[in-house]
């Protein structure tokens, strides 16, 4: 009876796992790729470097248009990641600059700190991204 009922657990499990793996946020926005290790998994290989820390300024970010994600350094030494795909009409972000990230479209402005919505006609927050601080290496996770 406990070999079946675990049976039963395992396959329901799997399938929420499928069902949520399926699904997406409804906003066309990217969010963060999760990965839960299974017997016999080995940890992923790091991701691709996109910057080195020196080079995203304190109080300030990067964007990196073709992995579209923008890199933030809100105080020395705090790393954050977020889509560079404005949640307005999907634009790139163009800038970052006096503490916010800035849509050229449609003038949508959000925070480094939290990508939270600073200025509209954005609604949504700018989706986090991950990244891997690792020595002086921004990486992609």
């Amino acid at each position: 009876m406990d070999t079946r009922r675990r049976s039963v657990l395992a396959a329901g499990a799997a399938g929420a796992a499928a069902l949520v793996t399926g699904c997406g946020d409804g906003d066309g926005g990217d969010a963060p790729a999760t990965q839960t290790p299974t017997d016999g998994d080995t940890a992923s290989p790091p991701g691709e470097e996109l910057a080195r820390t020196a080079d995203i300024p304190v109080g300030g970010g990067t964007i990196f248009k073709e992995q579209e994600v923008v890199v933030t350094q809100p105080t020395a030494g705090q790393f954050k990641a977020f889509s560079a795909i404005c949640t307005h009409q999907r634009c790139t972000v163009g800038s970052v600059s006096d503490g916010l990230i800035n849509c050229p479209c449609h003038g949508s402005k959000f925070r480094i700190e939290d990508a939270s919505v600073a200025a509209g006609p954005a609604t949504r927050p700018l989706p986090a991204k991950r990244i891997t601080v690792s020595g002086d290496s921004i990486l992609l996770a």
